[in-house]
């Protein structure tokens, strides 16, 4: 295991640990990919999961948002497939399309027949997080991994889906069996960012995507006692974990209850509500809505001033700490150079 970096200065590490960070740290799901010109240059060259299984590349993807935008974090430039693959699930990221699985899990054979992760079948990752650490000098990295419910998703529907219906109806038909799949799921998951902390990240984000589809009655039932063994299991790494899924605003309360320290929040949500849902000692992470960038500057600042503001206001509700955020990923057709403005502008405020 790396030993862990000693960062005292990140205003990212601060607020998510809910003590005063010098200046509002803002950082973005997806700033390194698709809307930079120097990504796209080097994707030209390489498929998706070819560049989350190359060190260098998974090095240079990561690094470049912060060489261009002064984020106060870099998050490891992956997918949330790639612990699947690496454990031996035949499946391909098909570009304007996402994630496809040649064979979907449908039954307890399928169950039956995932096999975990072991360390050494994503050693790639884990030679990128070595490098990074080495790269990023003060800026923390987050290391993260798909929640257990986002794979099933996946791996049940067959690819990227608009309802999940059939993920919901082995959920509520064969409990036993999606509890199975949860449970592998979970491990790999673990696995993941194990490997990931073992190597020296100095933060964890569980992406729960698609959690936003179901209830709350029926995501405390299926999903949230899986996700809360995943930080249970990592909390003594010491190091902040969040959790975020999109839709989730009627789910924030048991997200927050699953164990992390911070709690990401969609646009669809103000940061004051959000704050009154899950309880003090949370910091809260987002929520500029991403197609915000695409209304020009003026809108973009007028929104992102309103943010800031949201979030000063959540902080004296109760939240530990405010981390600038999109409410979701960055779009492709953003443009850079409104990204770069709007961390400058969040520094100054």
């Amino acid at each position: 295991m790396s030993a862990r970096r000693e960062l005292p200065e990140s205003s990212f590490l601060a607020a998510a640990a809910g003590r005063q960070p010098a200046r509002v740290p803002v950082w973005f799901m997806r700033q390194a990919g698709r809307s930079l010109p120097e990504y796209r240059d080097l994707r030209a060259q390489h498929s998706m999961l070819a560049a989350c299984f190359n060190p260098e590349l998974v090095c240079e993807i990561t690094l470049q948002p912060v060489r261009r935008h002064d984020v106060d974090a870099a998050i490891l430039f992956s997918d949330i497939v790639v612990p699947l693959r690496g454990a031996g699930v035949d499946l391909d990221i098909v570009p304007d399309v996402g994630p496809v699985i040649a064979e979907p899990v449908r039954s307890a054979a399928d169950i039956a027949a995932l096999k975990p992760l072991e360390p050494q079948q994503v050693t790639a990752v884990a030679e990128a997080v070595s490098l990074l650490v080495g790269a990023l000098g003060d800026v923390p990295l987050i290391g993260f991994a798909g929640a257990p419910f986002t794979l099933a998703s996946y791996l049940v529907e067959g690819g990227p889906s608009r309802n999940h219906a059939r993920t919901k109806a082995m959920m509520l038909a064969e409990p036993d069996s999606w509890h199975q799949l949860m449970t592998r799921l979970t491990d790999l998951t673990i696995a993941f960012l194990t490997v990931q902390l073992d190597h020296g990240v100095d933060a964890i984000q569980l992406f729960d995507s698609w959690a936003g589809t179901l209830s709350l009655a029926d995501y405390r039932s299926f999903v949230l006692p899986h996700s809360t063994r995943v930080f249970a299991t990592l909390a003594d790494a010491g190091v902040p974990m969040t959790h975020f899924g999109v839709q989730t605003a009627e789910l924030l309360g048991a997200m927050a209850e699953a164990g992390p320290t911070v709690v990401g929040v969609d646009w669809r949500t103000s940061l004051t509500d959000a704050a009154a849902r899950v309880g003090a000692g949370f910091a809260l992470q987002g929520n500029l809505d991403p197609a915000v960038l695409l209304a020009g500057w003026p809108v973009t600042e007028r929104a992102a001033r309103a943010v800031v503001a949201d979030g000063r206001a959540a902080v004296a509700a109760g939240a530990s700490g405010h981390i600038f955020n999109l409410g979701h990923g960055v779009l492709p057709e953003s443009d850079p150079g409104v990204l770069t403005d709007l961390v400058s502008l969040v520094h100054s405020l």
